[in-house]
């Protein structure tokens, strides 16, 4: 059987990957926090014709060096990188709505042994005062407790009314609380009660689960406990918060509608060679009509 045929093979499987990451990025174009990802290729074994010799000055007769003969067998795909780069940004002017400007990651989830990261900074107050995920999941502090704006302000909730609040870019919330005998009183958190960042040193070794969220993995940091991790945003390496604005997906769509139309046309060439290939094994089996 031709080798062309299979090289052919492996290269249309692995445009088609290209174009389900490509067909993934378009679809997040508007995804608050996405990170794009990309496909690179490598070779794969090559057959071996006839190996090279060194040069033989001093033989009879005297001789120069001859290069290895090989065929490749195709391509592969070396890694499905997801590039973490500054999304653009989008003011929506909510106080909620929070994003990291620089590395790192908010932590969502229950506490120190349950947690998750994540770049989408659109949050609510939920009914009881606590900053969550617009699915449901606590915002971390850097403590590892939940971010409740009633305990911050030193109210009570169903009592008390959340009169205003803001987020500074180290993570500290002040809370204005307006009291059920009209008084106003207003407090900051803590540094325990501040939003929590993670710094990650490889963050595309995480594992997408999701949601906008990632899990940590072995290829992502040495680092595993809560502790290790989260710190005050604009420390070790951490980016600092805006208050007001939202991180968009990084996404390019002109880059993403050229690699679209690279991919499409490897695929084509990689299909036409399964074609000639084809087309010269029926010319060999019609060598004996």
């Amino acid at each position: 059987m031709l080798r062309s045929m299979y090289s052919g093979i492996s290269g249309m499987r692995n445009f088609q990957n290209k174009l389900d990451v490509i067909g993934n990025n378009v679809s997040n174009v508007n995804t608050v926090g996405f990170k794009k990802s990309r496909v690179m290729f490598q070779d794969i074994l090559s057959q071996t014709l006839a190996g090279g010799t060194a040069p033989n000055p001093s033989g009879t007769p005297p001789v120069g060096g001859v290069n290895p003969k090989q065929i490749g067998l195709g391509a592969t795909i070396s890694s499905i990188d997801v590039l973490h780069t500054q999304g653009a940004p989008m003011t929506t002017g909510l106080p909620s709505d929070i994003a990291i400007q620089g590395n790192g990651f908010f932590v969502v989830g229950t506490g120190t042994n349950d947690f998750n990261f994540t770049r989408a900074g659109n949050f609510i107050v939920d009914a009881k005062g606590d900053l969550v995920t617009t699915n449901g999941q606590y915002v971390l502090s850097k403590s590892g407790s939940k971010i409740n704006l009633y305990d911050i302000g030193g109210g009570t909730a169903g009592t008390d009314n959340i009169k205003s609040y803001s987020i500074g870019p180290d993570g500290t919330i002040t809370v204005s609380i307006q009291k059920s005998d009209g008084t106003t009183i207003t407090n900051s958190s803590s540094d325990d009660k501040k939003i929590g960042i993670a710094y990650i040193t490889n963050p595309s070794g995480l594992e997408k689960i999701g949601n906008s969220m990632y899990k940590w993995a072995p290829a992502a940091d040495t680092k595993k406990n809560f502790t290790d991790l989260v710190g005050l945003p604009g420390t070790s390496g951490r980016g600092v918060l805006i208050a007001g604005q939202l991180e968009m997906s990084n996404v390019d769509l002109a880059e993403e509608f050229t690699e679209m139309i690279v991919a499409q046309r490897g695929f084509q060439s990689n299909s036409r060679i399964i074609t000639t290939s084809d087309s010269i094994l029926e010319e060999l089996v019609n060598l004996k009509r």
